[in-house]
């Protein structure tokens, strides 16, 4: 036998392979797509009955999982098998309608089946011409939003500046805190080790990691009023402060519906700071920012047309599954002077003429999947209007909570609520640092038995040191009787 034309077998190294894995038949993909597609419906019927949060313990679901990797295929029907056998038990159901923690993650039927189509047809939209529709649509949705939301017209990118769908509100408050370091730079000709960001005490936890990352030198947390907003007389005297020093004031984060309390910061009182003192002023809208679709809630956009950059998540409460978040900046080349690199093998005519959109100017990463598939199919499917009913149907939910609460002399809400977030506590008897501390004890036991009684989940929390709830009501699939069932449960738990 001649060298090379020996059989392959396992551990002979100068094995050739001579055929490729066997892939599914376009039949047994059918087939099998179905059954998945079976699997969810019936998973999407069923997941009220489920309790909320997971009950397994830490490594149960990995003593379910084989110690090494299969050597030989396994049958589709296993794979399908193991999502109950293994996946669901150790799932906390984001899609059950009593889900009342963090902020909501919805998915939607159209948004799913445009995920498949997405990973069915395999794009990595890097740049244009890789695959124009990847951009042009994204591109195109992206300015149908800034209309449906009121927002500043020169947003759109058919204007100076431009929307990008990033993976979240982190990698977008990430890449303005770039873009900022990039600026102050260029004006100031100092070292990054000394620059500033400043955002409010009650501001995502992201703009401290994001700042960190971005090799800011100094992160200042700027002091709250009673409502939980940043205080624009504070953030100046702290970037004067800075200034003086020698330091370099390079960006500000402002929140319109903050984590904690949705609380809303003075854009426009803020937008006068960052002018005078050329700070980049970045507005994190992730979660509220989907309400504004609604006329009634652009009071809270007082200012943005001032700012630099903005971002709001539609994977939050605009139907649209994880990941998708609507990043948008006033001038488009302030991003691209800041990210772009551009080696030989990403050059083509359309980019070096600047007749196209290449994203990955826009962001940190390279690759980019067709996120704006899903976005364009849920407008399409449910309509501003639909996204319209979601949001009213929400709010006004949470206010009834908030009445409730408000009526019961065993609660005190803690924040204003103009959105579908209520925060409250158990009250105290009196003013005594005693009964402050067996009020927190009441508070964190009536979150343990809600959480505990496996038909609801929220989020307790503390504000200003005390022990809260977070009642977010935002999950697609919640109305009034898991809203009733909510009550109920806390009522019980304070008794």
């Amino acid at each position: 036998m001649e060298r090379g034309d020996h059989e392959a077998h396992p551990g002979d190294p100068s094995a050739t392979l001579t055929s490729p894995p066997q892939h599914m038949t376009p039949e047994q993909f059918r087939e099998h797509g179905r059954a998945v597609i079976d699997w969810i419906a019936d998973y999407w019927e069923r997941v009220e009955t489920l309790p909320v949060a997971s009950t397994v313990q830490p490594g149960d679901i990995r003593a379910l999982l084989p110690d090494t990797a299969p050597e030989h295929p396994e049958p589709f029907e296993n794979l399908l098998a193991d999502l109950d056998r293994v996946i669901v038990p150790g799932v906390t159901h984001w899609q059950h309608p009593g889900w009342f923690a963090y902020f909501p993650a919805n998915s939607s039927p159209p948004s799913v089946l445009a995920d498949t189509v997405s990973a069915g047809l395999g794009l990595i939209g890097l740049l244009w011409s890789a695959s124009p529709a990847v951009t042009e649509v994204e591109s195109h949705v992206l300015d149908w939003l800034v209309e449906l939301m009121g927002l500043p017209q020169h947003w759109k990118t058919t204007a100076s500046g431009g929307g990008v769908l990033q993976g979240s509100a982190s990698d977008a408050t990430h890449v303005a805190l770039v873009a900022a370091r990039h600026r102050a730079a260029q004006r100031s000709g100092r070292h990054a080790a000394h620059t500033v960001a400043y955002t409010s005490a009650q501001a995502h936890s992201s703009v401290y990691k994001g700042a960190g990352v971005a090799g800011f030198g100094h992160v200042r947390s700027i002091e709250t009023d009673e409502r939980h907003a940043m205080r624009p007389d504070m953030l100046r005297d702290a970037v004067a402060a800075d200034a003086s020093a020698g330091l370099v004031p390079a960006f500000v984060g402002s929140t319109i519906g903050t984590t904690g309390t949705t609380a809303v910061d003075p854009v426009r009182a803020i937008a006068a700071v960052a002018g005078q003192y050329s700070l980049w002023h970045h507005v994190d809208a992730a979660y509220a920012g989907t309400a504004m679709i609604c006329p009634e809630f652009r009071e809270h956009l007082d200012g943005v047309e001032l700012v630099d950059s903005y971002v709001f998540n539609p994977h939050k409460w605009m139907m649209v599954n994880f990941d998708c978040s609507a990043f948008y900046v006033s001038e488009r080349s302030a991003l691209t002077e800041a990210l772009s690199i551009d080696p030989p093998y990403l050059r083509n005519a359309h980019s070096d003429a600047g007749n196209v959109i290449d994203y990955r100017n826009w962001q940190v990463p390279l690759g980019r999947r067709f996120r704006a598939l899903k976005l364009w199919w849920v407008l399409r499917s449910y309509g501003a209007q639909g996204i319209r009913q979601l949001v009213r149907h929400h709010v006004a939910m949470a206010q009834e909570l908030a009445e409730r609460l408000r009526d019961d002399p065993r609660f005190e809400i803690v924040a204003p609520h103009p959105f579908s977030l209520v925060c409250f506590r158990c009250r105290a008897a009196d003013a005594t640092d005693e009964a402050a501390r067996a009020a927190d004890r009441a508070t964190d036991a009536v979150a343990a038995a809600v959480n505990g009684s496996g038909t609801a989940y929220l989020t307790p929390s503390q504000l200003d040191g005390r022990s809260i709830i977070r009642v977010a009501v935002g999950q697609s699939r919640t109305d009034r009787e898991h809203l009733d069932q909510l009550w109920k449960t806390i009522s019980e738990a304070a008794a």
